[in-house]
Order: structure tokens, then sequence, then C-alpha cells
């Protein structure tokens, strides 16, 4: 396993400074009376500054994880890496594509903001399917959100760039 550059930051309930292990584990799930996740905002900074040498640890997590927290937490470090100009994510497809049949609606919906913006070709027909399947579905009454917004969005980011060359 590559190591990450460790950050010393100060833990405020006591007085010496941390060398903190994040695995992904803090992200709070949307719950009917929020439709949003949370995230610890110091975890993903500590990703997002590490840059590629993050994607090793994340690699990992998404490989082997079954834990839905988890995941849409590495899914989010890595939609905020894309952001922060990270190189190498595009390569990562076979790893993200383990979750192409998720019905999972926050997996759902962070995975197709990454093919939205990485343009990662062979990720467009799981979109599609996603986008077919989820149609298909009954709607759920808990569900906080639609992932169809974010998925219907990355499919017409698809198009219009294929037609804009």
């Amino acid at each position: 396993m590559v190591q990450i550059q460790p950050i010393s930051h100060t833990n405020p309930y006591y007085n010496r400074p941390m060398q903190p292990y994040y695995a992904c584990t803090s992200c709070q799930l949307p719950t009917p009376q929020r439709n949003y996740c949370i995230f610890d905002k110091n975890e993903v900074d500590y990703f997002v500054k590490q840059k590629e040498q993050a994607l090793p640890v994340l690699t990992d997590i998404l490989c082997h994880s079954n834990n839905e927290a988890q995941v849409t937490e590495a899914l989010y470090i890595i939609d905020r890496m894309i952001d922060d100009g990270t190189k190498g994510i595009d390569k990562m497809y076979p790893v993200f594509a383990r979750f192409n049949n998720t019905t999972s609606p926050n997996i759902q919906t962070y995975l197709a903001g990454i093919y939205r913006k990485t343009q990662i070709p062979d990720a467009f027909g799981p979109l599609v399917k996603m986008l077919i399947q989820n149609s298909q579905r009954p709607n759920n009454p808990t569900q906080t959100f639609d992932p169809n917004e974010e998925i219907g969005g990355a499919i017409l980011s698809y198009l219009s760039d294929r037609f804009r060359s």
C-alpha cells in the first residue's frame, strides 16, 4: 500500500498534534429530514491535497468496501479531486465500473458526476442503463433525492460534447 503524506493538525479537544488515519468512514447519508450527505471536511481536504498520491488508497477502498456510506464518501472525494485538477482519475474506470449496477441513489449520483466530469467513453452505456432501470422501478417514498437528475445531466454532457466537435 502506498503511504500518503500525513498532515499534522491539532485536535481541538486535546493540546497535542495528531496524525490522522482516514478511511472514508465519516459520511452521514441523507435522512428523511436532510436530503444531502455530510462529510468530514478535514478528511476530504486531506485526500484532495494529496492529489495523485491519494488515488491508491481511494482505489483500495472502492475495490474492497461494501459499505454504502464509505463508497459514497470515497466517490465524493474523487469528485472533489477532479475539481482540484488531479490527473489519472479517468484511468480508474475499472474500479468505478464495480458500481455501475448499484441501486443506491447516493452512489449513482456521485458516480454520474464523476463520469460527467471525466467523459470516459465506456461509462456512457452504464449511465443510460442506470437511467432506464431507475425509471422502471417504482418511486421510493423514503428516497431523499432523485439521482436521475445527475445521471441525465451526465448523459446530456456526453451528447453535447460529441456534437460540439
